[in-house]
């Protein structure tokens, strides 16, 4: 009777590691898709520009109101055209970053 009630907690055992596996799993999963998401310049907070290397608060405002100003972006390269990001920095994230535009109805 021991033995069988310890097989018993044994499956349980598995059981509830398996749960916390799949949970842990399922978590990491979700977290590397939100953190590999691509930034869309077009739709983009000043906080979510910061959150690009190299772009902090000053550079992210100064793409917030040039967008405001100018409409969206057409293409990744356009964010040149913002005073203080050049070549090298749009290098730095372009890959980071998408130009999706709001589908019209």
């Amino acid at each position: 009777m021991i033995f069988r009630k310890s097989i018993l907690s044994s499956d349980h055992c598995k059981e509830d590691t398996m749960k916390k596996l799949l949970f842990t799993v399922f978590f990491l999963l979700c977290f590397a898709t939100a953190a590999f998401a691509k930034v869309n310049i077009n739709t983009a907070t000043v906080q979510e520009l910061t959150a690009l290397p190299g772009i902090g608060q000053v550079k992210a405002e100064a793409i917030v109101k040039y967008r405001e100003a100018n409409g969206s972006f057409k293409s990744v390269d356009d964010l040149t055209k913002v005073k203080g990001i050049g070549p090298k920095m749009l290098d730095k994230i372009r890959d980071e970053i998408s130009v999706e535009t709001k589908a019209k109805k």
